[in-house]
């Protein structure tokens, strides 16, 4: 497996893509999706250049984080219960998988206790598959309203993971869906929230999210090969 390879590769696709579609490149970043992979396969990455990666395991997050020896940004992706945050305190930028108050609130609570700060995301279910987390389109408004005025989170944008499609180009609606909800998030113009950041697409259809305005893209298959 060449992850430098693969991170080129994906690099390249990516600046392709937006080009095509009058994006900047810079606009996009890459989070590479390391989870059941190992700390050496993540150094790397990093040695390829790739910053910033996205686990969705909390025990498993943590043990990386303190494993890697380089420097990297590290994102979390994955369901989170509440009575795990703690162990997630200080050690990630940013928790894409924010989906109900009582979690915001204690994530609010354990980086309080730092006097801290972290960027979360707000996920929805689009597809309101009963096997995602995540708030439904018509809650996720009402939900940032709510969110909106903890001290110790800030509400940098949305995140979504779609129902599966062999063509992207099925997916693509979710996408558009998510961007325009974000675009009515903004409208209210609320303190401490911004919609700069939607964290959509994968391996498989990330073209296709960057075309509708994502600005994560979060990627393993491609990288890292099979879980």
């Amino acid at each position: 497996m060449d992850i430098a390879a693969n991170i080129a590769t994906i690099r390249e696709r990516i600046s392709v893509i937006c080009q095509a579609c009058g994006r900047d490149p810079d606009q996009v970043r890459l989070v590479a999706v390391s989870k059941k992979k190992p700390a050496a396969a993540i150094e790397a990455a990093i040695a390829a250049g790739q910053p910033l990666f996205g686990e969705s395991y909390v025990q498993e997050c943590v043990a990386k984080i303190d494993a890697v020896q380089r420097a990297a940004e590290w994102h979390f992706i994955g369901a989170l219960q509440s009575n795990k945050v703690k162990y997630l305190r200080g050690k990630v930028a940013m928790i894409h998988s924010v989906d109900r108050l009582s979690l915001a609130e204690e994530i609010d609570r354990q980086w309080g206790k730092d006097a801290g700060c972290v960027d979360i995301l707000i996920q929805v279910n689009l597809g309101e598959e009963t096997s995602k987390a995540g708030t439904t389109a018509e809650q996720a408004v009402e939900l940032v309203r709510l969110v909106a005025p903890l001290r110790h989170v800030r509400i940098r944008g949305l995140m979504a993971l779609p129902p599966w499609y062999d063509d992207p180009e099925q997916v693509r609606p979710y996408f558009r869906q998510l961007r325009q909800l974000a675009g009515q998030v903004a409208a209210l113009d609320l303190p401490n929230v911004s919609m700069q950041d939607l964290s959509m697409g994968m391996s498989h259809d990330f073209e296709v999210a960057i075309e509708e305005g994502a600005t994560l893209v979060r990627i393993g298959t491609a990288i890292f090969g099979a879980r």
